[in-house]
């Protein structure tokens, strides 16, 4: 049985070993920098739960004011396409937005910055 705890308990330790690219990104959105808007950083958002086991993903990034899921692919993703379609669709079905970035894009992190701001006025 997956309980909340353990799933917090492992969003706590990606937190720990978070990535270049992760890191990178969360201190241009920690403490409400972006903007004003407040993001968590790998944040569990639990989908179902079948038979008290609990099915969730971790997102790198959400926005409750937003309803926005903001999503780091590094090169793994490259290789499964076919799972992060799925996972998109699941988290639209929770009433949450996706955007991904591949890393590479962080080298413009004004552009990325500037793709979150206009997805807020487009949406909300």
């Amino acid at each position: 049985m997956r309980s909340r705890r353990k799933i917090i308990q492992l969003a706590r330790e990606l937190r720990k070993n978070s990535t270049p690219s992760e890191k990178l990104l969360w201190r241009e959105l920690r403490n409400r920098k972006l903007r004003g808007i407040k993001f968590f950083r790998q944040h569990p958002l639990i989908y179902e739960e079948d038979r008290k086991i609990l099915h969730f993903f971790i997102a790198d990034f959400y926005s409750s004011e937003l309803k926005l899921v903001v999503e780091l692919d590094g090169k793994i993703h490259d290789y499964q396409k076919d799972y992060d379609r799925e996972r998109d669709l699941i988290i639209r079905n929770l009433g949450l937005q996706v955007l991904r970035f591949k890393n590479e894009e962080l080298a413009n992190i004004d552009d990325l910055k500037s793709r979150i701001l206009n997805f807020k006025t487009l949406y909300n």
